[in-house]
């Protein structure tokens, strides 16, 4: 019975659960949601694109440290 890699297969399942969680936040939350069109006057955009970006991925590690419980 070899049990050589349970290491591998355990650190890519965190990293699913970690991403099943970083969905679940998102559509809960509605972070990455985008703004709804409007005519006439619209206030500016408070987040940029690449700032979103960098929050989803801040995000991600956040939990990806939680699964990995440290």
């Amino acid at each position: 019975m070899d049990t050589a890699a349970p290491s591998a297969n355990a650190a890519r399942r965190n990293e699913d659960i970690a991403l099943d969680l970083l969905k679940f936040i998102t559509v809960t939350t509605g972070i990455a949601r985008p703004s709804a069109q409007a005519t006439g006057f619209v206030a500016a955009a408070t987040t940029k694109p690449d700032d979103q970006v960098t929050h989803l991925l801040d995000l991600y590690t956040r939990c990806l440290r939680t699964v990995a419980g440290k």
